[in-house]
């Protein structure tokens, strides 16, 4: 390695973390004139809580042994949901791309389904499947499962054509190209897409959290609107931003790994 490159990325190194740094100041700031709003009276507490409110409440669901199963249970359905919802977006929007005949047949109800609001579904979902797991799972799927097989086709339709020609003018099968190609091409496409997907998943297993759960943090946070311990709901609310940040990360490291492996 030559020392320009060295430079290089100690220098990326850096730089990276200064932004993690910046990150973790901007949190802090927010949650230090947050705190001293609360202290001043300049907010309503009861309607806003505040930091060392939602410490407390975190702390006391810790005691009553409640916190971590909350937070297992919806992190559970929101891995599960995640894997499936990227397995069929992938796997339907590969079709798509292979059968063009097909995608132009089924272009305008794809439009319309992601269009519709997913919520009005769950009375069906839940007679359906019942009011379980199941229910807050496919409502996940409803929202994520659409809007990733668009963006994924789009990513695959917009790769190079002049490196596709390349292929067919060697006889390559579309199995072939796809493979070798159209994958490959769009790693930094579907980990964008991926990074959108487990908001979408985040918001449809609250959504079924707020139906049929009786635990998660959709239910603490729908228990704690119905009981008007606004801490409650200030303290989930504050859970899944934190999850929800986790699972970005997550994601953006192993983009980064397997980006450095390739």
């Amino acid at each position: 390695m030559s020392k320009e490159h060295q430079k290089y990325l100690k220098k990326r190194k850096i730089i990276d973390i200064l932004i993690r740094i910046i990150q973790i100041i901007i949190v802090l700031i927010i949650i230090a004139i947050w705190q001293y709003a609360a202290d001043k009276n300049y907010i309503n507490t009861f309607i806003s809580s505040s930091p060392k409110n939602i410490l407390k409440t975190i702390i006391s669901l810790y005691k009553n042994k409640t916190l971590f199963s909350h937070i297992w249970i919806t992190l559970y359905e929101v891995i599960i949901s995640f894997t499936i919802g990227e397995i069929i977006g992938i796997t339907t929007a590969a079709f798509l791309w292979r059968f063009n005949f097909i995608y132009k047949i089924l272009d305008p109800y794809l439009t319309i389904l992601n269009s519709m609001p997913k919520v009005s579904l769950g009375p069906i979902i839940i007679i359906l499947a019942g009011a379980s797991t199941k229910s807050i799972i496919i409502m996940a799927l409803f929202i994520s499962v659409i809007i990733t097989t668009i963006n994924t086709h789009q990513a695959f339709k917009e790769t190079d054509q002049n490196k596709i020609r390349l292929m067919q003018s060697f006889k390559a099968t579309k199995s072939q190209i796809f493979f070798k190609l159209i994958l490959p091409s769009n790693y930094n496409n579907l980990i964008n897409t991926a990074k959108v997907n487990i908001g979408l998943v985040f918001i449809g297993v609250t959504m079924g959290e707020f139906l049929v759960s009786k635990a998660g943090i959709g239910y603490l946070i729908m228990y704690g609107s119905q009981v008007f311990d606004l801490n409650l709901v200030m303290t989930g609310i504050i859970l899944l931003i934190t999850l929800a940040a986790l699972m970005h990360y997550i994601i953006t490291f192993i983009e980064k790994n397997i980006e450095f492996k390739t």
